[in-house]
This record gives C-alpha cells, structure tokens and sequence, in this order.
C-alpha cells in the first residue's frame, strides 16, 4: 500500500503544484472575453456554471478506459502506478489544459481545426477524417461495454437482454447528440457523477480498511503480466493504460467544455484538474485489481478473466451487494457519459468542417444520421477487436496533440519542453506498437525498438530545425470569436 499512497499523493501534488506552473506559461487572462458569451447560440456555445462544467468534462473524458484499461494495465505489475502518476501529471494533463485552453482562445475550435491552425491545413484535412471515425469507434465502444454491465447486473430481475439494453443506450446517445448541452446531459451528468464518485470513494475506503498486500515499486518493475513473452511492458503497459494517463480522445472532447466557459480562470480545474481526477479513478483501479488478482477466487482474473469481472467481483466481494450495485451503476455510467459526447463531438467535427450552422434541430440531425448509421454497425463487430484499435488510435491523437502545442508554445517563445518531451515519449510509443505488436506488423522487438528510436529522433529534428528558424515572438492571442485564419 505504500507505492499506492504515495502515488495518491503525487497526483494531487501535481495539480497544485505542475498545474499551476503550466497555467502560468500558458498565460491565462481573466479579463478575456470567452466564446460562449461573445458566440452564444443557445444549442453549443452556452454558459454554464463551473462546478457543471467540471463534471461534464470529467465524465466526458473518464469513459471505460481509467477503469477496464488500468484494471488490464495492472496485470503489468507495479509499473503501472508510475505510469498512472507520472503519465497523468506531466503528459495527460498537461495534454488536456493546453488543448482545451487553445481551443478556448480560438471561438472553440473543434479539435482538427486547432491542429491544422498550428501543423498546417493538410494535416487538418487527415485530421478531419481521422476524428469522426474515431470518435463513431468510441460511440459504439461505450455502447457495448455498458450494455454488457446492464445485461449482467439485470439479468435475474428483468430479464432484459443484450440487445435491448444497446438499443436504450443508443436512443439515449442520439437524443444527447441532437439536444442542447443543457437540456439533457447538462441536467443527468450531476446524478451520473453521483455515482462514478461514490463508486471511486468507495473503493478507495475499501482499499485502506482492507490493506491488502499490492505490488511495490520497491519490489522491482519486472514485467508481470501473464503473457510477458508476447505482451512487452514497452509498449504495451503504455497503450493499454490510456484514458488513466494521456488519452488523444480527451482533446476532441474539450472544445465542447470550451464553449461553456465564462472566464479563463476556469481552464485549470476543468482541465487539468478533470484529468488528475480520471488518474485518481484510474490509480484505485489498478490498485483494486491487484488485489483481486492475488485472491484465491480472483486469480482466474489474472489470466482468462475479463475487465468486467474484476469490477464486479471487487465490488460486491468490498461493497457487499447494495454497494456493489451502486459501484457497478457508476462504472456503467463513466462509458455512456463519454460516449454520448463522442457522437456529439463528431457531429460538431463535421459541421465545422463542411461550415454547417447547428442552431437548427434538422441540419444537427442531417450531419448526425450518417454518424449513428457507422456507429449502428460496428456493434456488431467483436468488441475485443474495437477496444484494441481504439486505444492505438487514441494514443496516436494523443501524440498530435502534443506535437500542435508543442508548436504553439515554441512559436510563441514560451517553455515549449513541458509538451516536447511527452510528444517525443509518445511518438516513440506509438511507432514501437505499430512495429511490434501481432496485430500490426510483428516485428521483433530489437528490430521495432531501433525502428520506434528512428522515428522519434526523425520528429525531433525537424521540430527543432522550424525552431530554429522562428521569427520573433508574434503578438498575443486574439480576443475569442475573432478567426485567425492566416495563422494557418
């Protein structure tokens, strides 16, 4: 229990402390006026209080991932913990404050305009095509890990099957899609954090009442997953533990939060704050899975069991059954509330792109109908499958994202290295998984490692030969709702 309370810690060190040193080399200015006051619609762009942006943002962002990926990322051993901690204070939240707060500056943009703002219109138009897909892979995602949960917990008393419980979960994503952000998801968020919280508290109570014996960084950082030979601690650890340390899907989710925001102040805790939050959730996980894993009746977990047995097990074995009823309620509302706004997002995406005004119910449901019909159809493809490309993807959304903000703080002079470092980790990451992983190339590791090495230092220079070349520092920021498009 020591490496897992010291990482506790940590992570509310770090928003304190590197949070605020971030926030001062962005350059926050309270006195700015925010798009959701200089562009209010009514539909997207709408003032909300910051206590309810916090929690839409927080749900939003801590879908499945802080849980099943830190629950199949602990199976790695006590790695897992500093990559939670270290992961999720130096690259995921530095990652979401700095792309939410760019987005914040520049009317709200959507995420593959404020990447083609700074990496240039080619790569916006990837990047256009890029997001939709895969934010309609996030949709179908969080609809089918739910809908498995529901059917579980359900089954001995409403007898509601696995079909059912998706079409509910489906209706419910179009009508968050298609309303005003105030109207439902606005007004459900504050019971579904409820419980994802008390889930979280839960848990982490149970955690110190029980003290149960967890692995410790003391103790080594060997790789202990059940199929070392195939599964390398890099990059695996670092693929399958997202959401809980840098997650790409986060950036597209933060433009949202970004139109609701009536001062700059607020970028912090919504921000930074919500993904220190989700490595909080993230850390208990991990923690609780290990000590399921080392339990006579939970050591089948370890090797054939899935994510969802752990929580259900961990939950009513700690909780009893009311409790783990309710633990088991908030980890199935943590995937619908972030993917309801991975529809939403796509819809905002597409609108963005092809200049369609969203302030009408028929053109939101007219950019949205080709949406729902590719998210209807990967249901039906095996979700294993889904879960696999969908964490590559992130991670590579991820990676871009770090390399836009990386651009914009060292053309504006400021202390670029805070993103430059985890850009290049990232980078390095993401190139060794491609290379070695079955599903991709195979490679051996040696071959896939020089190869990954490769990559990263190619990005590197020519980041630093640009750097090099900059101009003086240009002007500050313009006010929001006024376009910068020469800045592309």
């Amino acid at each position: 229990m020591i490496t897992f309370s010291v990482s506790m810690v940590l992570l509310v060190a770090g928003y304190w402390l590197y949070g605020r040193y971030v926030e001062g080399v962005f350059g926050i200015d309270p006195k700015r006026v925010t798009p959701a006051i200089a562009m209010r619609d009514g539909v997207d762009y709408l003032p909300l209080p910051g206590w309810r942006i916090f929690l839409i943002q927080f749900l939003n962002i801590a879908g499945l991932g802080p849980i099943f990926g830190a629950i199949m990322g602990a199976k790695f051993g006590a790695s897992a913990y500093l990559w939670i901690v270290f992961g999720c204070i130096f690259a995921g939240s530095v990652h979401d404050y700095l792309s939410g707060m760019l987005s914040l500056r520049y009317n709200g943009e959507s995420y593959p305009e404020i990447i083609g703002r700074f990496m240039g219109r080619p790569f916006m138009q990837v990047v256009r095509v890029f997001t939709p897909v895969m934010m309609v892979l996030v949709g179908a995602v969080f609809v089918a890990g739910p809908a498995g949960l529901l059917t579980s917990l359900t089954g001995n008393t409403l007898g509601l099957s696995f079909g059912v419980w998706t079409a509910v979960i489906f209706v419910y994503f179009i009508a968050a899609t298609l309303l005003p952000i105030d109207q439902l998801i606005g007004r459900l968020y504050p019971v579904f954090a409820a419980a994802l919280l008390f889930m979280a508290l839960g848990i982490l109570v149970s955690l110190y009442v029980h003290m149960p014996a967890l692995p410790e960084v003391m103790d080594g950082l060997a790789n202990t997953h059940p199929k070392a030979e195939t599964t390398p601690l890099f990059p695996m650890l670092f693929i399958t533990i997202a959401c809980g340390a840098i997650s790409g899907f986060h950036a597209t989710q933060s433009p949202m939060m970004a139109r609701c925001m009536t001062n700059e102040r607020q970028g912090r805790p919504v921000f930074y704050g919500a993904m220190i939050a989700e490595g909080i959730v993230a850390l208990i996980w991990a923690a609780a899975a290990n000590f399921a894993f080392h339990t006579p009746e939970g050591r089948a977990f370890f090797t054939s069991g899935n994510a969802a047995q752990v929580v259900d097990f961990v939950s009513n074995n700690w909780l009893g059954t009311f409790g783990g009823a309710l633990a088991v309620l908030g980890v199935i509302a943590a995937p619908i509330t972030s993917g309801d706004t991975a529809f939403r997002s796509a819809r905002l995406i597409v609108a963005d792109a092809l200049k369609i005004d969203q302030r009408s119910l028929l053109k939101r449901l007219l950019v949205s109908l080709p949406l729902f019909a590719a998210g209807f159809v990967l249901l039906f493809i095996d979700f294993d499958v889904i879960w696999r490309y969908f964490a590559w993807c992130n991670q590579i959304l991820g990676t871009i994202t770090l390399w836009a903000v990386s651009i914009y703080l060292a053309g504006r002079r400021k202390n670029f290295v805070i993103a430059f470092i985890p850009a290049l980790f990232m980078t390095a990451v993401v190139s060794a998984y491609l290379f070695v992983a079955p599903e991709t190339l195979g490679l051996s590791r040696p071959v896939s490692y020089v190869l990954a090495l490769a990559v990263t230092a190619v990005c590197a220079f020519f980041f630093l030969r640009w750097r090099s070349r900059l101009a003086p520092a240009p002007a500050a920021d313009a006010p929001a709702a006024v376009r910068q498009d020469s800045a592309r």
